[in-house]
């Protein structure tokens, strides 16, 4: 086999969120999407009931509901960086580069995720390849899945705690890190979308394989990363 690189494409995002996949691409965005969308079913719809209690003045009844969602929201977390790290480890070695665009500030609650977000827009006007940019996207909603689901995990955890000293503060950081989650399962699954389109159909297998957790065969001649592209990383925002 040998390295087929993506053809060059003039369309926009938009056009590709509605442009049609072929049947094996449709499968394996389905098969993911269906993953991502029960996740974050199950973990909104406990933390509304969790919020809808507390509103009540049902707080131990509340409190019993919040216990499991950190659970709810590690599962979903752990989805989306499966997906992520799936289409970062594969656009590394074949250099797939779809459509994308910078994330929206806007479309975030927390400080921390609207200054990663900005960031990303910041750098998605530096860098010259688009192929650098998505690289960058890719790394940073890494980044941002991760912080929130520790975010959320934390006030969830003080909340536990009956000497907690400012709970209506915790309370909106759980409803802010859900909200924040959620713009970036969204964002995840429109990338997914333009990844595919970007992606040659003989490179599905591999992607399918990535998905499932497989490792990339380095030894394959397919796969083999130029020397010094091999172990180069994206600079992650922590602390942002």
């Amino acid at each position: 086999m040998r390295l087929t690189f993506s053809p060059l494409r003039v369309s926009s995002v938009s056009q590709d969120w509605r442009s049609p996949l072929s049947a094996e691409k449709s499968k394996t965005y389905m098969n993911a999407l269906r993953g991502l969308e029960t996740s974050y079913a199950m973990f909104s719809v406990n933390l509304d009931e969790a919020i809808g209690l507390r509103r009540n003045g049902r707080m131990i009844k509340a409190h019993q509901a919040l216990s499991v969602t950190p659970a709810l929201c590690k599962r979903l977390a752990d989805s989306l960086e499966s997906l992520l790290r799936a289409m970062l480890a594969h656009a590394k070695h074949f250099r797939t580069t779809p459509n994308l665009s910078p994330l929206d500030p806007e479309n975030f609650q927390q400080a921390k995720s609207r200054r990663a977000a900005s960031f990303n827009g910041i750098c998605s006007r530096i860098f010259l390849s688009q192929r650098s940019q998505f690289l960058h996207k890719i790394s940073t909603l890494l980044e941002l899945v991760e912080n929130l689901n520790e975010s959320f995990s934390g006030a969830a955890e003080e909340l536990s705690d009956p000497s907690s000293v400012e709970p209506e503060l915790e309370w909106e950081l759980l409803d802010a890190s859900h909200y924040d989650l959620n713009t970036c399962l969204r964002e995840s699954i429109v990338l997914l979308k333009c990844f595919l389109l970007a992606l040659p159909e003989e490179q599905l297998l591999e992607f399918n394989a990535a998905l499932r957790g497989a490792a990339i065969p380095s030894s394959s001649p397919l796969l083999a990363p130029k020397r010094h592209l091999a172990h180069r990383r994206m600079t992650l925002l922590k602390g942002q």
